[in-house]
């Protein structure tokens, strides 16, 4: 199974070289940075302003035609009504007429689905080439600090964890992205049996109580517990790093 989060190079990130640094590469000092919560305009626009001419750091034609572009609206899909963004229905109609032996539409269709699959070609080739960088600089880094006895924040994901199928150009993380997943899961993981144990527990109350409203509670708290162990299946067969045995991680 790939998981590539739609190719996010930015969990690959964090190099060694850069680990090394407060402030630098993507690194902007902590007081400059944006708050969460706190807008970066906490005036707002200044009233009228959508009808004065646009500064030039603006892209205001660019934005209407993304406003337009994901507009939803309502087209005909056979005998019913489905409601689709704008884009998505110009790209839908440019099909159809192309199906139609309309020649203008048919060459226009494979223009745009050439280029669609060029560019995803792009992306995937960019973060499989990031993925491989990080696992072989973290592994370098990793030989290397055990060779001279250096301590330092272990990287996440672990380099142990990225697998790599060159052959056929996927990547699969095996265990936790983020230390907040890394955390969660190991809380997780050491409190399976119990959490296995409560389902069982959550299944014989509803199986035995004669009340429609008990028994629909019931079956909320089930499909909680049920939830919780499906994330913690995502990771059957895994086994944290050795180095992980003292928690020391690099965000």
């Amino acid at each position: 199974m790939t998981d590539n989060r739609k190719h996010d190079s930015s969990i690959f990130a964090e190099t060694p070289n850069r680990a090394a640094y407060e402030v630098g590469y993507a690194k902007p000092p902590k007081d400059t940075r944006f708050k969460p919560g706190q807008s970066g305009n906490p005036r707002g626009r200044p009233k009228g302003a959508k009808n004065k001419r646009p500064a030039l750091n603006e892209e205001r034609m660019k934005n209407l035609i993304l406003d337009e572009a994901y507009r939803s609206i309502k087209v005909r899909d056979g005998v019913r009504q489905v409601t689709i963004p704008v884009a998505q229905a110009v790209i839908r109609s440019i099909a159809v007429n192309a199906a139609k032996n309309r020649i203008g539409a048919q060459r226009l269709f494979s223009e745009l689905l050439a280029t669609a699959e060029t560019s995803n070609k792009a992306l995937h080739d960019a973060y499989l080439e990031t993925a491989i960088e990080y696992k072989t600089e973290w592994e370098k880094e990793l030989r290397l600090r055990k060779e001279r006895g250096i301590d330092g924040p272990l990287p996440i994901p672990h380099p142990d964890d990225v697998v790599i199928d060159v052959r056929a150009g996927q990547v699969h993380i095996k265990g936790p992205m983020t230390p907040e997943e890394k955390a969660e899961l190991d809380e997780l993981v050491a409190d399976r049996k119990e959490i296995e144990r409560e389902l069982a527990r959550v299944k014989r109350r509803r199986n035995r109580t004669k009340s429609a409203t008990e028994r629909a509670e019931l079956t909320g708290e089930i499909e909680k517990i049920e939830t919780c162990l499906a994330y913690l299946d995502r990771f059957e067969g895994w086994s944290a790093p050795t180095e992980w045995s003292t928690l020391n991680v690099s965000a």
